[in-house]
Formats: structure tokens, sequence, C-alpha cells
């Protein structure tokens, strides 16, 4: 099969010689060519969906600035050998960090569920006949079929159309429908001006239309914006908060541990008091459940969510 991507004016080009450069045919791929393909290409999605193991979400409780100013406190403990205090403050860390594990696994347990649950559905021709199969395992060289109320999943050229009217406004921001038919179109169009064409991201509003699927996934002009979209994707505003009070607390345990280490070495106090007491006023100051409230908040949310699809 000769390659085609996005970088290819598949929308100047003849719909029968396109079907001979994606080694596709009007009927369709068969099963085995189309497994191929999808070993070849991947899935038909904008990013891979892994989703972290049970040591790493574990591990990843450890990351809170607030969690690490208590394991300060603790590894200073256990340099003095105040293994009281230490396993007190050890014990908060592991309580709090099991209970963030516990609910975060739960939590993206359940989102998968539910990305599972409305993962979309295709009509598409496979060895000579029409089949529902997922979208996630649509091809380049598949024809599709789309009709009235179906999400586009992957650009392609239409074949045949009629009263075939899509929005584009996601992907080009024009705000009426748009209606796609057959035909070439010079190599200069316009991605707002290519009417037989069809795009990721976009939605049937009217009519049917039998498409040849040229790029799916990342490949798509949709998956190139999110590409360039995600490499810049900016904090979320309850995200920044959390980390700057964190690393605020970090500052503050740092100047009172300084401070009162200092005045208590020019009163003459003995050193590892002094010091046991600067580990007492820093783990004082941070709230040790606090990312524990945070990770099962949010995390009720997202089972709630799940639940409530």
């Amino acid at each position: 099969m000769q390659g085609m991507d996005t970088g290819n004016a598949y929308w100047s080009t003849q719909a029968a010689e396109l079907l001979v450069d994606l080694d596709s045919r009007p009927g369709g791929l068969t099963s085995a060519e189309a497994k191929e393909r999808l070993q070849q290409h991947g899935a038909n999605s904008l990013a891979e969906q892994t989703q972290l193991t049970a040591a790493r979400l574990l591990l990843h409780q450890f990351k809170s600035p607030l969690v690490l100013i208590l394991v300060f406190g603790a590894a200073i403990s256990l340099i003095v050998r105040d293994w009281v205090d230490a396993a007190i403050i050890l014990a908060i860390v592991l309580g709090s960090a099991i209970l963030g594990f516990i609910q975060e696994y739960r939590a993206s347990n359940a989102v998968a569920e539910l990305r599972q649950r409305l993962a979309l559905a295709v009509q598409v021709m496979r060895d000579g006949s029409v089949r529902t199969v997922p979208a996630a395992t649509i091809v380049p060289g598949d024809v599709i079929r789309l009709a009235a109320g179906n999400l586009v999943p992957a650009d392609g050229l239409v074949l045949e159309a009629r009263n075939f009217l899509v929005t584009e406004a996601s992907l080009t921001g024009e705000s009426f429908p748009v209606e796609k038919q057959p035909g070439v179109l010079p190599h200069s169009t316009p991605m707002a001006g290519r009417t037989n064409c069809v795009f990721l991201g976009t939605s049937v509003r009217s009519g049917t239309a039998t498409v040849l699927v040229v790029s799916t996934g990342r490949d798509t002009s949709f998956g190139a914006i999110a590409g360039r979209l995600r490499a810049h994707a900016p904090e979320t505003e309850f995200a920044r908060g959390v980390r700057q009070f964190g690393y605020l607390l970090v500052r503050v345990m740092l100047v009172m541990v300084v401070f009162v280490l200092t005045v208590n070495h020019l009163l003459g106090r003995p050193a590892i008091e002094s010091l046991l007491y600067a580990v007492a006023l820093a783990v004082g100051l941070s709230p040790e459940l606090l990312p524990a409230i945070i990770s099962v908040t949010l995390s009720h949310g997202a089972r709630a969510m799940a639940a409530a699809a």
C-alpha cells in the first residue's frame, strides 16, 4: 500500500486514483487488510490512552510538596533517633498516600469504563458488506457510511453524497453547515473550501454519504491541532493553586526552621532539641490530610460522572 498522509492533497485527486494509492476499492477492505493496517497505523485516536499502573499511581501520591514536608520531618526524626515521632509522621504519610491511591485507582477504573461505553461506532464496508465497528479500528483505505447525527471519525474524501451537510465550526470556525459532494478541487484550496472532504472533529447535520478514509488519529487535521495544543497544555487554576500553596508552605517551613535553629543556638539550647522543635513546627505547618482530601474529592466526582452517564 502506498502511503497517503495529510500532507498529500487528496482533495485534488480523482477518487479512482486515490483508491489505487490507498490499495482500496469501492467495496472497502477485507478484515485481514484492516487488521494489518491497524497494526501499521495504530488505533484511530488522538492520543494513546495509557492508564497508570498501580505502582506508578502509588508513587504519584508522593509528588505533593505537602507530603514531602512530612517525609523530610520523618527523615530528621530518624536521623536523631526519635523513633516515636518518626513512626507517627510516617504513619500519617502512608495513611494519606494509601487513601489517595485507593480513591484515584477506583476513579481511573470508572473513567476507563466510561470511555469504553462512550466509544463511537461507525458503519464501514468490510468484506463486501456493511458492518458496525468501533471508530478506533478505522484505518486508511476504509470506506465508511455517514448519516445525519454521526460524528465524522476520520479525514476522508467523499465518494457519494445525498443532501449531505456537515457542521465544521469546531475545525474551520464556519457557523453554518457546509454541503459536501464528490469532485476534484484545486491543490491550493483551503480547508474551509474543501467541499469534497470530511474531517475528524466535525458532525453530519443532514443527508448521507459514502467516504473513503484517508487519514486517521493523530495524522488527521484535527489530530495535528490537538497535538500542538497538547504540547502547550496550560496548567489548570486548581492544580496551580495547590502546587503554589505547597511551595509556599515549603518556603515558610525553611524560614521557620532556620529561624528557630538560629535563635536556639544564640540562646545556648542543645542542637538536637532545637532541631526536633524545628521539625515539630514544620510538621505542624503542613495540613497532613490535604492531599488525601483533594484526591478523595476529585475521584468521587469522577465516579459520580461515570455512574450518571
